[in-house]
């Protein structure tokens, strides 16, 4: 193939967006993997649907590939915009819907199908380009079949992924809260009672979001403004006649002016309307002007009726009546059958589908192309080849007369079966997630949930459906979409009368509540799950004890706790129950480490510290006598906190690399991903505690890349912030930085002070870095972020404790570190209490404090073991004894610690040459020199 020389426009970086976008990557995704914001990701995609010419994200995608194969053959490829058929006029019309989009708030453009809506939306979108600083960006509503998908719809022409903890359409609002957007939304006629409190939500929350709106009807929220699109003008204009005589050129059918009056006859006839035109034109060349005429005659417009607006549908249904009968048997009973997929459809998943008696599945692509050529199929092109797909208004007209030739069902059936089989072939590919298999299902979803939609209705098809939502959840889960998977878990266990079933479906469902971190639906399921499988006693101890245990692991994901003593009722009803099943009695043995531990006064006849841990050691007995990883790595967790609660921190960091090891071969299921987030979360965090920050990164960069915190990049991130900021690497934290922020923000800004000390974290590199206004803004953000003073009481310390050393403020730092660890509560000291003592020493005494010694004596009977800790104290010893060679060798240990700004600092405290070498170390960091 020859080479091109044609300039794009298109940079280095929005091609590497662009190859991201292909693979069906969302926003955030992408902003984690090229290391800059969600918001400079939506720039980029909004500048390529400008630059390629497209209308929305889906189509973006399928370009991307065109743009891969020419970098392969190292071509230059053409983006400019490229619709299928160019617009033809409606000046007037687009004027004034233009200026209706710039005076209202939401507009609908109104009118029956086939009169040209979409064409004239997106004209009129592209014009008002400019005036919306954040983008315009189309959604196709004509896909989706279940109403409550579209806020996933536009989350997908978003970019946005599912938040966990947060709806899609919550998402949606949060992401356009501040965005000045404006949203078109196509085709809503189907999805009204959706489509209503979905648009009237986001106008309220999203307060310089514009909304056009196309339907057949109007969708009566507050603010619409209803623009009613004309049938192409007649009059002076002559729009119809110049639209008929464009797609007769088209097709080579150039019409002489002599004969133009013929064309306005055809046009009048046919009521301006711009489908009936354009299916009139692709017939020029088979039946020429006089064919039309006499096709068009009186005896055909018998359904027409009069001329008026609200009559309009009645000359398309006319139009559709002539070309169908204008078709040979096999293509009309083909158009008839492929009106079943709603998604742009290949050749091969036609003839499955369509292929049957009287129809040879090989005949089907030559009819499919004869339909094309005709109008009445459109072509779409994709990386897979040429796709079709039929308009909105011819497909649910030929659904009708599947109908009426009663092959309604037989073809929906067959089109289960097809989404079936396309959706257990996707499923045998997991856990790969790839570009393409993203590709592969995203172009079959809206099928496989339109065919789930008509077969869940069908009582003969009950148990079709409950293998098809079970498949769907599968797929939904590893795309990401967890609230869809938890929707189709919950859909299954509804659509089969095994108890057994039912009950799986329903744990599953509770598992991905769990990473979705709703932790009332997570206790819901699970007690749901034990009433449905109460023919098994076994299985239902399980449950309630699994419910009554996530009262506790799951705490912080709860709106509203149970009664108290519910828990221990579960627990109660499931030790009645268990009998002797290994599995029930690990279960119950875990709910036992919550329920017994509630009150923890021992003084007050509740459970102390030696008595936790020994019930977590009796359930991490019973887990792994079960063989079950996620039951081991449970009672794990239950004897990490335990320990935890007892204050022996070095205990608490194995058994909580114990776990994460456990985990690492555990397969990708919504179960395993709950434990895995908490497991690599807990011991990224135990081990800075430790002072072990090589594997304080490590887990936390595995947290940081988990497919399901893709759009939680506040929480994916927060461990390895806190562990690089600790370790000095400061590029890395103003990199994860901007991740943080926008995760927090895509999830709404809600409070969330278990982030605080990520956020303090970023504090302190600003403060090393000599950057006040940042550290006080990320300091204001830990306050935003809801955490009491109390709970940063002992990070906080930590933190303003190694800036003001690092200003030479000695003493400032020993007065913030004043209050005893053994008097704060346990949860809020754990992870510091060794960087809390050391520091502590260490001011005492860089400040000179005369009980120096006593506080470096005190600290390393606690720290002992802890490498970062004992270096510091060792330096503190080595400055206290003017000691040079101690300080040489701290640096060293230091360098060991993987802790690069503690050994540079400790070279500059050495004096001499040794302060340049330090200093260049800082430098290199990113951070100020210290203050002498």
């Amino acid at each position: 193939m020859s080479k091109q020389k044609v300039a794009v426009g298109i940079s280095d970086r929005e091609a590497e967006v662009l190859n991201l976008v292909g693979q069906h990557r969302s926003n955030a995704e992408i902003a984690a993997q090229l290391f800059i914001s969600v918001r400079t990701v939506e720039t980029h995609v909004s500048s390529l649907l400008r630059k390629v010419g497209v209308p929305d994200r889906r189509a973006l995608a399928a370009r991307s590939a065109e743009f891969a194969r020419a970098e392969r053959m190292s071509e230059t490829i053409v983006a400019l915009p490229s619709p299928l058929t160019s617009f033809v006029g409606r000046a007037r019309e687009r004027d004034a819907l233009r200026e209706a989009v710039r005076a209202h708030r939401h507009v609908t453009a109104l009118g029956p199908g086939g009169i040209g809506k979409t064409r004239l939306a997106l004209a009129a979108a592209a014009d008002l380009a400019g005036d919306f600083a954040d983008g315009v960006w189309f959604v196709d509503l004509v896909p989706v079949t279940d109403p409550a998908m579209i806020g996933s719809a536009v989350a997908s022409a978003l970019g946005l992924g599912e938040n966990p903890g947060r709806g899609l359409d919550d998402s949606v609002q949060s992401a356009l809260a501040d965005r000045h957007t404006l949203l078109v939304l196509d085709n809503c006629e189907h999805l009204l009672d959706a489509a209503v409190p979905f648009i009237e939500r986001l106008l309220a929350r999203c307060p310089r979001v514009t909304v056009l709106a196309t339907s057949r009807a109007r969708l009566m929220v507050p603010f619409e403004h209803v623009y009613v699109v004309p049938p192409l003008s007649l009059d002076r204009d002559n729009d119809a006649i110049a639209l008929f005589l464009e797609r007769a050129s088209a097709l080579g059918w150039a019409v002489d002016p002599e004969q133009y009056d013929r064309v306005t006859e055809i046009c009048e006839r046919l009521d301006g309307l711009a489908l009936a035109i354009e299916l009139a034109a692709a017939r020029l060349p088979t039946l020429g002007l006089d064919g039309l005429t006499a096709s068009l005659a009186d005896p055909l417009r018998l359904l027409v009726g009069g001329r008026r607006a609200d009559d309009r549908h009645r000359s398309v249904r006319a139009m559709l009546d002539w070309s169908q009968a204008l078709l040979t048997d096999p293509d009309r009973c083909l158009l008839r059958r492929v009106a079943v997929l709603v998604a742009p459809f290949t050749a091969a998943d036609a003839a499955v589908v369509a292929g049957y008696p009287p129809l040879a599945p090989d005949a089907v692509a030559d009819g499919l192309a004869r339909l094309a050529e005709q109008s009445l199929l459109t072509t779409v092109a994709s990386s897979a080849g040429t796709r079709y797909r039929a308009l909105e208004a011819i497909r649910q007209y030929e659904t009708e007369q599947l109908g009426a030739t009663g092959e309604l069902a037989e073809v929906l059936a067959r089109h289960v079966r097809w989404c079936a089989k396309t959706a257990a072939e996707l499923a045998v590919e997991l856990p790969a997630t790839s570009g393409g298999w993203r590709t592969r299902f995203d172009a079959a979803v809206d099928d496989i949930r339109a065919a789930l939609a008509w077969a869940a209705e069908q009582p003969g098809h009950r148990a079709e459906a409950h293998e098809l939502a079970v498949l769907l959840a599968q797929l939904t889960f590893a795309r990401n979409l967890v609230g869809e998977s938890q929707q189709r878990y919950e859909q299954a266990a509804s659509l089969t009368d095994d108890p057994a079933a039912a009950a799986s479906a329903l744990r599953s469902a509770a598992a991905v509540a769990g990473c979705r971190m709703r932790g009332e639906d997570m206790y819901r399921l699970y007690r749901a799950a034990a009433e449905t499988g109460a023919h098994d006693p076994a299985a239902a101890a399980r449950d309630l004890a699994t419910a009554a245990i996530t009262v506790y692991r799951m705490t912080d994901t709860f709106s509203q706790l149970p009664p108290s003593g519910v828990a221990a009722m579960l627990l109660s009803e499931a030790r009645e129950l268990a009998g002797a099943d290994p599995a029930a009695q690990a279960a119950i043995a875990l709910a036992e480490c919550g329920v017994l531990a509630d009150a923890i006064d021992p003084d007050q006849g509740g459970l102390g510290a030696p008595e936790a841990i020994a019930l977590a050691e009796r359930a991490v007995d019973l887990a792994y006598r079960t063989g079950d990883p996620l039951a081991q790595s449970a009672a794990l967790d239950a004897l990490a906190a335990a320990q935890c609660w007892a204050g022996d921190t070095f205990a608490t960091a194995a058994t909580a690399l114990r776990r994460v090891e456990l985990l690492g071969f555990v397969p990708v299921t919504p179960a395993g991903a709950v434990e895995r987030v908490n497991a690599l979360a807990e011991a990224a965090e135990t081990c800075v505690g430790v002072g072990d920050l090589a594997n304080a990164l490590r887990w936390g960069e595995q947290l940081r890349d988990l497919p399901l915190l893709a759009e939680r990049g506040d929480f994916a991130t927060s461990r390895l912030l806190v562990a690089n900021a600790l370790a000095g690497n400061v590029s890395d934290v103003l990199a994860g930085s901007g991740r943080f922020l926008d995760g927090w923000e895509l999830s709404g800004r809600l409070p969330a002070p278990h982030l605080g000390t990520a956020a303090a974290a970023v504090a302190l590199v600003h403060g090393l870095r000599g950057d006040d206004a940042a550290r006080a803004e990320w300091l204001a953000t830990v306050d935003a972020l809801g955490v009491t003073r109390e709970q940063k009481t002992a990070y906080s310390a930590v933190f303003d404790a190694i800036v003001l050393l690092h200003r030479g403020q000695a003493d400032r730092a020993l007065a913030g570190l004043a209050a005893e660890p053994d008097e704060m509560d346990e949860r809020v000291v754990w992870v510091w209490r060794h960087w809390y003592l050391a520091l502590r020493a260490e001011a005492a005494v860089l400040a000179g404090h005369p009980n120096a010694r006593d506080y470096l004596a005190a600290a390393r009977t606690v720290v002992a073991g802890n490498p970062i800790a004992d270096a510091i104290l060792d330096r503190a010893a080595a400055l206290l004894d003017n000691e040079p060679d101690g300080l040489l060798a701290t640096a060293a240990a230091f360098e060991a610690a993987r802790c690069p700004y503690q050994q540079a600092r400790t070279l500059t405290l050495l004096g001499g040459d040794s302060v340049e070498v330090g200093n260049a170390l800082l430098a290199d960091l990113g951070i100020t020199p210290p203050t002498p």
